[in-house]
């Protein structure tokens, strides 16, 4: 017999029990999927990239049909958007409920779509049409929503600027802004009612950016480092953008919406910029954003809420090469577009989609065989995200039962490679019971073969 044939078979079966016993987490990663570029794989080749970072989630700025489709029994969870082009005709109840019948109901339940959030950072645009429609939007969108019956799976919310914070420091000191307070409490009240979060989007690369001598780096990059202490509170902060979070819900607190949950919409490093742009290099935007990873999986919360999770959408997947603005505008992405790593995140990812890799042996970038191309649609989406300290596992491609018949092997040899696997896994196992039952899996597989 082909030896070959005999390794693949024993780790199939291997596969099965690892999965059983290190079932793999699914972090509640998000991940921002813009497309103000012109080179951008298309949505199917996207799925595997955005599975093999373990997300669980996605961000769009519109409700792109060939997305949706896309992700369809993908199991990721989508959010859409409704540009603030949009804001002044969804206030008409009837636009509004069409745009959600065919934007979003048209594509449930195959799509899981989650959430629409309606304009972006429009209170701090100083635009008084838009922020004067924004409340209107929202309300007309919830109200489509609920009458199309969707309420219970989809919620209606809105992002903004950390900009609309009149202090941030020390966290405990974090009000909104006096002219946005008239506005931004309407709103809260509409997330009080319709349980739908505060969505911000928080950059502690702009407060480096914007005084690099004063803001030490590794307090910003998740670095180890001495951190601040709140005065008002004696919390103990080692991270800008823990400290960031807290500031919303100090302000939420102060106007009377202390229980509303924050999400962070937007958070990312650029990884080149603009020579006045300190700290937009690789080095820099693989410390940020890998360290972040590990602690949204790690599901810990902020020193001020440590028991919520940390919900986090991490800008953006992608390098957009069209977006306007400095360097650093179309430099945030984690990937290239021929779905190469920009950088090396420091985990150990496998996934099963062509022979692209997320992270390079030597923390480069690496290719795959083919050049440039991004993954076929034929290739398996299966991938997930292995932090270093976890126990990491080899997906590999399976096979029909029906094709076992046609292999032709030694039996007392199969069982002893399956045996000498199993022992490899048994040694990450305590529990007595656990070991039965892949003793049951045993004789299973030894029919099999």
């Amino acid at each position: 017999m082909e030896f070959s044939r005999l390794n693949y078979l024993s780790s199939v079966l291997v596969f099965f029990i690892s999965a059983f016993f290190c079932p793999i987490t699914v972090t509640p990663l998000g991940i921002n999927y813009g497309q103000i570029a012109n080179n951008l794989p298309s949505p199917n080749d996207v799925i595997p990239l955005v599975k093999s970072l373990g997300a669980s989630k996605i961000k769009l700025y519109d409700a792109d049909p060939r997305v949706l489709k896309a992700f369809a029994n993908s199991g990721v969870e989508i959010m859409v958007g409704l540009g603030n082009e949009y804001l002044s005709k969804m206030q008409d109840p009837d636009k509004a409920r069409e745009w959600v019948k065919s934007n979003v109901q048209a594509y449930l339940p195959a799509t899981k779509v989650t959430a629409i959030f309606v304009g972006n950072e429009v209170l701090t645009f100083n635009d008084t049409s838009l922020s004067d429609n924004l409340l209107p939007a929202m309300q007309s969108v919830h109200q489509a929503v609920v009458d199309l019956g969707l309420d219970k799976q989809v919620t209606v919310t809105t992002t903004h600027s950390l900009a609309v914070l009149e202090t941030s420091y020390p966290p405990s000191s974090g009000v909104f802004r006096k002219d946005l307070v008239g506005c931004i409490t309407p709103i809260l009240n509409f997330h009080a009612k319709t349980g739908s979060p505060f969505l911000i989007n928080a950059y502690p690369y702009f407060a480096f950016k914007a005084d690099p001598k004063q803001v030490p780096l590794d307090f910003v990059l998740f670095q180890p480092n001495q951190g601040i202490v709140d005065p008002e509170t004696n919390l103990h902060y080692d991270n800008m953008l823990f400290a960031q979070i807290d500031a919303v819900y100090s302000a939420l607190t102060a106007v009377g919406y202390k229980k509303l949950s924050v999400h962070i919409s937007e958070t990312g490093w650029p990884s080149k910029g603009d020579e006045n742009e300190a700290g937009a290099t690789p080095e820099n935007a693989k410390k940020y954003n890998g360290n972040l990873i590990k602690l949204i999986s790690q599901k810990k919360g902020t020193p001020m809420r440590p028991s919520c999770d940390l919900n986090i959408y991490v800008f953006a997947l992608f390098n957009e090469n069209m977006k306007p603005g400095p360097t650093s505008e179309r430099n945030y992405g984690l990937f290239k577009p021929d779905g190469t790593p920009v950088y090396s995140l420091g985990f150990t990812t496998n996934t099963a989609v062509g022979n692209t890799s997320i992270s390079g042996a030597d923390g480069s970038s690496p290719t795959n065989s083919s050049g440039s191309l991004p993954p076929t649609t034929n290739s398996s989406s299966s991938g997930y995200l292995s932090i270093s300290s976890a126990v990491t596992t080899k997906l590999v491609q399976m096979v029909p039962i029906a094709a076992l018949d046609d292999l032709v092997f030694d039996r007392d040899l199969a069982k002893k490679m399956v045996l000498g696997h199993m022992a490899i896994v048994a040694k990450h196992v305590k529990d007595h019971l656990i070991l039965l039952k892949m003793l049951a899996l045993f004789v299973l597989s030894t029919r099999l073969l």
